[in-house]
């Protein structure tokens, strides 16, 4: 019969478990200079022409996640928020994967180019507690505080 108080303790790992072979840090591509600059046009116009013009540059790019969350801000009412900031979170979703984002990682406020779609997920989570939609206001908040553990909340981006 073998001898058990003989055998090895087991090797313990202590490194981080990866689940996924993404990126441990994911910064999405810089949307184009002229969009940008249309972008801030359209935000420097008065009150009651901001988010008309805002929609006009998402008519133009309805990729750009800068767009969906500024109109988002801009929303007439709370379901018309949770509906721009929700396709800009998808829209957001489909640029992580295509920068390589495969589900884990972080995507930090901390570069200006992931920017846009955190402002969409935040005012998704927003928008989300605002029309009665609890659960989705918490895996907002969550997967916030996933991408980056600085978070901090309402930086929806708003032109006064």
């Amino acid at each position: 019969m073998p001898d058990l108080a003989s055998k090895p303790e087991p090797v313990v790992d202590s490194s981080p478990v990866r689940l996924t072979a993404g990126l441990p840090e994911t910064v999405l591509p810089a949307e184009p200079a002229s969009l940008r600059r249309a972008l801030e046009a359209a935000a420097a116009q008065p009150p009651e022409r901001r988010r008309h013009a805002v929609a006009d540059v998402v008519r133009t790019d309805p990729a750009s996640l800068e767009a969906w969350a500024l109109l988002g801000a801009l929303a007439r009412d709370d379901v018309e928020a949770y509906a721009c900031y929700r396709v800009g979170y998808h829209r957001g979703l489909d640029a992580l994967r295509a920068a390589g984002w495969k589900g884990s990682g972080t995507v930090r406020w901390a570069h200006v180019v992931n920017r846009g779609f955190l402002r969409c997920l935040d005012g998704l989570r927003s928008a989300a507690g605002s029309i009665g939609e609890q659960a989705e206001e918490e895996r907002c908040a969550v997967f916030l505080r996933q991408l980056d553990p600085t978070w901090q909340p309402d930086r929806t981006g708003a032109p006064a």
